[in-house]
């Protein structure tokens, strides 16, 4: 996996077929590598241990287990397919960004005491961390989810499904995309979620309580298994509406089907016809021993019709409407029921069949399929995100360790569906390893420079005066491939005349000079869509604005005998300095145990300098629970390298390495 691979992708040739401006079908696409960041396998054994022959055909370049990828999707749904994947996931869930014009945040404070201490009036919270911006120009946003869809339909089996969780004011654009790659006879339902009370009251129309499911299959074979839930009283009021003598509720329903036959069951049964292009739903023996058990009602002019009874009926069929809000206190945006995800799973894969989620969010999709004994793959562009579903995973996979032993131990089968996998692997594609987010990097920019947001954008990030301002991601520097992809935004929207405005931490030497040539053609007073940079290390007027101090932590690693130790003495992170808007020495006064300011710590033994193998976790159950910070774990026989990886409040990293 080091090298880069040019992937073909077939046409997509359903109908109807939606139009946007810029609508570039996608033919091909390039496969990046991935690097190995971060393995988790509690249990060593466990992560050899997946034998089930639906491993048989899995990538030898991936070791068997679940697999987390750090990266734009689409990206990584290319290097899956380039690595083996393509027409192997059986099922695919997706809650993908609704084109809302809003940013997603999650709600970020200190553990412990501190989470609720008060400061001059003021709780010792962080603060909302932007985890990704929903900001979009209508055709970029089309185009955005085109793309992706045309992948997943690639890496789909001929028998899997896709379910794409969107709300009212995409719906219907989504619809027509799914129509156009996956073709409008694969469409299965349109599943309606009651999500939650209505909160547009000062709206003139009605309160918005749903979003939506769009389910289809790649073709008419798909799986599926038959979902039944519990009649609720008010629905067992309404559909059994009539009663007995004796109070028994009941409902009857015609004895007859459509179409016509020339067995028994298009003859007559006791004198009666059954009507025109219709036929006796069951064979004549049948009918009989209905009436004799009392289950047939006949009507005064002798039509009889079969009784079902409400006690013999207490579950229904699982319909298109589906009552299941998000969790109360979710602590991600847009975080899922896991209820929801599970009857998803259930319903459109068996045990063992392999899931997708490549919006993976806060982790419910891995999470749930990890529960239900499948195999499982998420990916998100958010390093927050990665965070939290790993150690979301993490919790799972350690209750499953200790119920595999206790269910061996005990020999019984009163346990959760058997695990497909007792691990899972951290990968990245391509470097988007910031120091700071990138959405909450753009953010601070924004408001350094001045640049004012506009929500209905989605390739330009803002206004800078009557200038249109794009700031390039801070991972590389500005080059022509960022030039590129401006012309041919430019080209699709002939109606933006104005000056545009790149703003980087560095620009490539070529990139200058591609922005000469462009400028040369336009020296004249009205002249369209110049181009200008700000580059942020070197400006005079804007320069020194990433000055990132990076959050230190005082380790103490020792080996005594057959045993390390590891007590964490100290830890400060600058950034949530600034977030407190306080100094060292008062944090120091106010905030004594520094524990507070630390979300999770890992520890890999034996660490090979290029994957994070992690050996034990320091994950707090609650929010207010603090780390232990002192550690004693047994050592590896020969001389060792011992990584520990702490994370902060606000995602970011610290690694402390040592030989002992």
């Amino acid at each position: 996996m080091s090298e880069k691979k040019d992937i073909k992708i077939s046409a997509a040739k359903g109908r109807p077929m939606l139009s946007w401006v810029g609508k570039r079908p996608l033919r091909h696409v390039t496969a990046f590598p991935a690097q190995h960041i971060e393995t988790f396998a509690p249990v060593e054994k466990c992560k050899a241990s997946e034998t089930s022959e639906s491993w048989n055909d899995w990538p030898a370049a991936y070791t068997k287990g679940g697999l987390l990828f750090h990266g734009e999707n689409k990206e990584v749904l290319a290097h899956l397919l380039a690595n083996g994947f393509r027409g192997k996931v059986k099922l695919i869930y997706i809650d993908p960004p609704f084109d809302s014009g809003a940013d997603y945040v999650r709600k970020v404070q200190l553990r412990g005491g501190a989470a609720t201490a008060k400061i001059d009036g003021e709780s010792y919270a962080l603060g909302e961390q932007i985890q990704y911006t929903d900001i979009w120009a209508n055709d970029n946003y089309l185009q955005f989810m085109y793309e992706r869809l045309q992948l997943l339909k690639e890496l789909l089996t001929e028998d899997g499904s896709i379910y794409l969780h969107c709300d009212q004011k995409k719906k219907h654009h989504l619809r027509c995309l799914m129509d156009e790659v996956f073709g409008q006879s694969n469409f299965k339902n349109e599943i309606v979620r009651i999500k939650c009370n209505p909160k547009n009251f000062e709206r003139p129309a009605y309160g918005n309580i749903h979003d939506a499911v769009l389910f289809y299959g790649k073709s008419d074979d798909n799986i599926w298994n038959e979902q039944v839930e519990k009649a609720d009283s008010e629905d067992m009021e309404r559909l059994f509406a009539k009663t007995t003598e004796n109070g028994r509720r009941f409902t009857t329903v015609a004895l007859h089907a459509s179409g016509t036959r020339n067995g028994p069951t298009g003859k007559p049964w006791r004198g009666i016809f059954p009507p025109p292009g219709r036929h006796w739903a069951y064979v004549p023996a049948e009918l009989d021993r209905f009436d004799a058990e009392g289950k047939i009602e006949w009507s005064s002019t002798g039509n009889p019709r079969l009784i079902n009874f409400a006690d013999e009926k207490g579950n229904n069929r699982v319909q298109d409407v589906w009552t299941m809000k998000d969790p109360t206190y979710a602590t991600y945006p847009t975080e899922k029921n896991e209820e929801l995800i599970g009857r998803i799973i259930n319903a459109s894969s068996n045990p063992n069949d392999l899931i997708l989620d490549c919006f993976i969010g806060s982790g419910t999709t891995a999470s749930v399929a990890q529960k239900l004994g499948r195999r499982w793959i998420g990916c998100d562009i958010n390093k927050g995100a990665i965070q939290t579903t790993a150690k979301r995973l993490q919790g799972i996979i350690e209750e499953q360790v200790k119920e595999t032993v206790q269910k061996t131990l005990l020999t019984t089968k009163e346990f959760s569906p058997e695990p497909a996998q007792l691990s899972f692997d951290v990968w990245r594609v391509n470097d988007y390893d910031l120091k700071i987010q990138r959405n909450e990097a753009v953010k601070l920019a924004c408001e350094h420079i001045g640049v004012e947001r506009v929500a209905s954008e989605g390739y330009f990030d803002g206004k800078l005066d009557k200038k249109m301002a794009k700031i390039i991601p801070f991972e590389h520097p500005l080059s022509p491939l960022d030039l590129e992809e401006l012309k041919r935004e430019l080209e699709a929207r002939p109606d933006v005349e104005n000056t545009i405005v790149f703003v980087c931490l560095g620009i490539e030497l070529s990139a200058r000079t591609w922005i000469e040539d462009w400028n040369r053609l336009r020296k004249s007073e009205h002249t369209v869509n110049k181009i200008e940079v700000i580059e942020l290390r070197t400006d005079a007027k804007y320069g020194n604005f990433i000055k990132h101090d990076p959050a230190t932590a005082k380790v103490s690693i020792t080996r005594e005998g057959d045993q390390i130790k590891v007590r964490i003495e100290d830890f400060i992170s600058p950034t949530i300095l600034k977030r407190l808007d306080m100094d060292m020495p008062l944090f120091k006064a106010k905030i004594t145990d520094w524990r507070s300011q630390v979300d999770c710590v890992m520890i890999d033994t034996a660490y090979n300098e290029k994957v994070f193998n992690v050996t034990f976790s320091d994950v707090p159950e609650k929010k207010n629970d603090l780390i232990e910070g002192l550690y004693i774990l047994p050592a590896p026989a020969d001389t060792t390298t011992v990584a520990v990886k702490i994370i902060d409040m606000l995602g970011e990293e610290v690694l402390v390495v040592e030989k002992g």
